[in-house]
């Protein structure tokens, strides 16, 4: 399955990246029967569930911690 995504940033649209995802069988199968019982493309399906992630992992303290670890390293390699 290839996805393409369109970002917004700083106010314009940047080009859509097309992604390449594997899937098992099932999940396929599964994916695309939500999609047809929702009667939406499977790229929008699948476009909704990572916004859903991100969207949960951008409050997640864990997360947000282990971001913040990963940022100070880098600026210690850059400095």
């Amino acid at each position: 399955m290839t996805t393409t995504i369109a970002i917004w940033h700083n106010g314009y649209m940047k080009p859509a990246k097309a992604m390449t995802v594997r899937l098992s069988a099932e999940q396929a199968e599964e994916l695309e029967t939500v999609a047809t019982v929702d009667d939406q493309p499977v790229s929008e399906v699948v476009r909704a569930a990572i916004s859903e992630h991100i969207a949960r992992r951008k409050t997640d303290e864990k997360f947000q911690d282990s971001l913040r670890d990963r940022i100070k390293r880098a600026e210690r390699l850059l400095s």
